[in-house]
């Protein structure tokens, strides 16, 4: 197991130690830590673990998980290519919106996997995860805009799951996902 593999299991670890939200371990099945490539030039970072994702432990494995993979594929990349997590480790109750203390309380664990990683580019999937580093930023004007945040390059885009409920929004994150490619051959 390499070192980074090895650093990133114990920030799991020290999560379920340290009793992160216990109301939402309570309900929940699983962790998910987050889960991909420890030397990813690229990480992932969702909002929350969802039903699918609380049954299996693994993040973006339902249905926008398998939306997300195609999207990796139009770009010449796999999961094994990345790193996939969260805002939140734990699946809040029947899906809804992470709560400000709930996200306040993970940021540490998802700084420190950052910190771990050091990926060259930080992608957030919706406005959950986009607005942990920016509060002020409106996803439908500024998805697909790359910003700097603490020295790495972020893009914020759309959740893959908004183009499940929104058609229309399908080509946008397929157009916004070629950006990724452009920024991290940079």
């Amino acid at each position: 197991m390499n070192d980074k593999q090895a650093r990133l299991d114990q920030i799991a670890a020290e999560i379920g130690k340290s009793n992160v939200c216990p109301d939402l371990a309570k309900t929940a099945k699983h962790l998910v830590p987050g889960e991909g490539n420890p030397d990813a030039d690229i990480m992932f970072v969702g909002e929350a673990p969802g039903k699918k994702e609380d049954e299996t432990g693994r993040p973006f494995v339902g249905a926008a998980g398998r939306f997300l993979d195609e999207l990796l594929l139009s770009i010449g990349l796999r999961r094994e290519d990345v790193f996939i997590t969260s805002i939140l480790k734990y699946r809040p109750p029947n899906n809804r919106d992470p709560k400000p203390h709930e996200k306040d309380a993970f940021w540490p664990y998802l700084l420190a996997q950052i910190e771990v990683i050091q990926p060259k580019l930080i992608v957030a999937l919706g406005r959950h995860g986009a607005n942990c580093f920016f509060p002020d930023l409106k996803i439908g004007e500024e998805h697909g805009r790359p910003r700097e945040w603490d020295g790495y390059t972020f893009l914020p885009l759309y959740h893959p799951a908004a183009a499940l409920y929104n058609g229309g929004m399908r080509q946008t994150l397929i157009d916004d996902f070629k950006v990724i490619t452009t920024l991290s051959r940079n």
